[in-house]
């Protein structure tokens, strides 16, 4: 277990495209949220839960915190997070991607050494809830916040900040389809999760039977 970084899960969005709260819809039998704090809790000595201010009081195996600047988004749930943690380090990810892997976790992890921002990079996207911050990361985000930018993947830009990108192919080594980075927004994403589950069912995914 990994004792000096912390398991972070976004639980705050609206879920607007959704329709309803899709921290509970079910994919291999499991609501996404129970997944993701799954998958986490086999890397991680803690693991922690962020919604947002107005959200219903999840109730969970591990600690639940607000978000302490509202309306801010991922941003501001990664800067929650890491500001709570009492580890130098946090793993982002966000509670609707089904398919996390631990080995390809834990392959980012390894490369924190000397790094404020290890992120993947996707299909030509960097992946920012899919990502490692450091505490040099907070005053940044305070920044960005303040400018009112809440766009997450700012970071990687930052001067301040030293960034690892992990490329396309060295991904596709672990995770060959990227399925780790697939997000569920609309009901074809539902679909499309609940469609693949049957062909993922091993403990590198969010289906470990051990933490049910």
């Amino acid at each position: 277990m990994i004792s000096d970084v912390t398991g972070v899960l976004l639980a705050g969005g609206k879920s607007r495209r959704m329709g309803v709260d899709k921290r509970f819809l079910t994919v291999g039998e499991r609501p996404l949220l129970e997944r993701s704090r799954n998958v986490l809790s086999q890397i991680f000595e803690r693991v922690c839960i962020v919604i947002a201010q107005d959200s219903p009081l999840l109730e969970a195996q591990i600690p639940v915190v607000r978000d302490l600047i509202p309306s801010s988004g991922s941003l501001g749930g990664m800067y929650t997070g890491l500001h709570q943690a009492a580890t130098p380090y946090v793993f982002l990810a966000a509670c609707d991607m089904p398919f996390i892997r631990t080995d390809l976790v834990r392959h980012m992890v390894n490369q924190r050494d000397e790094m404020d921002v290890v992120m993947a990079y996707w299909n030509g996207q960097p992946q920012p809830t899919h990502a490692i911050y450091s505490r040099n990361c907070l005053p940044v985000v305070e920044e960005l916040i303040k400018g009112g930018d809440l766009k997450i993947q700012r970071l990687i830009t930052a001067p301040a900040l030293r960034v690892r990108l992990i490329a396309e192919d060295e991904i596709r080594k672990i995770d060959p389809d990227g399925r780790s980075f697939l997000n569920i927004n609309t009901p074809p994403d539902l679909d499309l999760a609940r469609s693949l589950c049957g062909d993922l069912m091993d403990d590198r995914y969010g289906d470990p039977t051990e933490h049910a």
